[in-house]
């Protein structure tokens, strides 16, 4: 059983949901950060949807960035992260917009940046068994990207919050990072494959990367563009873009203390 967890805190914090006609779920998404996260601001980064998405997080009193067109989740999330880097938010959220992530496990997230003990926390879907079933290849190809990833930044895959931890959810869209890495990502975001691939990023820019355990939810509308083939084409291609990524230099840390 769960409990909910209960949050005062002086700090800035906002949730940045990128959204492509999602119209389905965006004002649940909303209305639950604003029940479960009420310390935090909404802004929703509108990736050039033909739908009625910005018009309905704009009823919900959320700020809204629109895009002039489809970029991805990547730009998407690298807007979010800019503008909090000129609003001055301490903390920022990446919730999804099709309702998978329950925004009760937000405390629970951002506690161990609160803590200084992260600059960087991932919500997992697979260090407690709490229901998800994931289709084969897709877990199959998240497996590999895990493991690879893990070996990349040194780290063993082994247990929660201990320091040689490694991941476990490479592609978890629900995390999140403090002011430094807002400044970094607000600079350095990557577009083709974000969530893999800021993994690296994180590792080799200096910042401590952590991971808690959180239930994933059914979609609450809207259907998933991963199919089995392209969960398969998606692991190769992450992988041949993070060997190249490997071979840059290291990318430059926050200048915030």
């Amino acid at each position: 059983m769960q409990h909910k967890v209960v949050m005062r805190t002086n700090h800035k914090i906002l949730t940045i949901i990128p959204a492509y006609n999602e119209e389905d779920s965006p004002g649940d998404v909303i209305a639950r950060v604003k029940q479960d996260a009420p310390f935090a601001d909404i802004v929703v980064i509108n990736d050039g949807s033909t739908d009625a998405t910005a018009a309905i997080a704009e009823r919900m009193d959320a700020f809204v960035i629109n895009l002039p067109y489809n970029l991805g989740v990547g730009a998407a999330m690298q807007t979010g992260y800019l503008f909090a880097r000129e609003m001055g938010y301490d903390i920022a959220i990446q919730v999804d917009a099709d309702g998978q992530h329950d925004p009760a496990e937000i405390p629970a997230l951002i506690a161990p940046v609160l803590k200084g003990e992260a600059g960087v926390v991932i919500g997992s879907r697979y260090i407690e068994d709490r229901g998800y079933i994931t289709p084969l290849l897709r877990r199959v190809g998240i497996f590999i990207l895990a493991h690879i990833i893990s070996f990349i930044i040194g780290r063993k895959r082994s247990g929660v919050f201990c320091k040689r931890s490694g991941v476990t959810d490479t592609t978890s869209g629900f995390r999140a990072v403090n002011r430094k890495v807002i400044d970094f990502c607000a600079r350095e975001y990557p577009h083709d494959y974000p969530e893999p691939e800021s993994l690296v990023l994180f590792h080799r820019a200096g910042f401590i990367i952590r991971e808690i355990p959180v239930t994933m939810n059914p979609r609450y509308g809207g259907k998933s563009s991963i199919t089995p083939f392209r969960s398969f084409y998606y692991t190769i291609k992450v992988l041949l873009t993070i060997f190249i990524g490997l071979l840059r230099e290291p990318p430059v840390r926050s200048v915030f203390s």
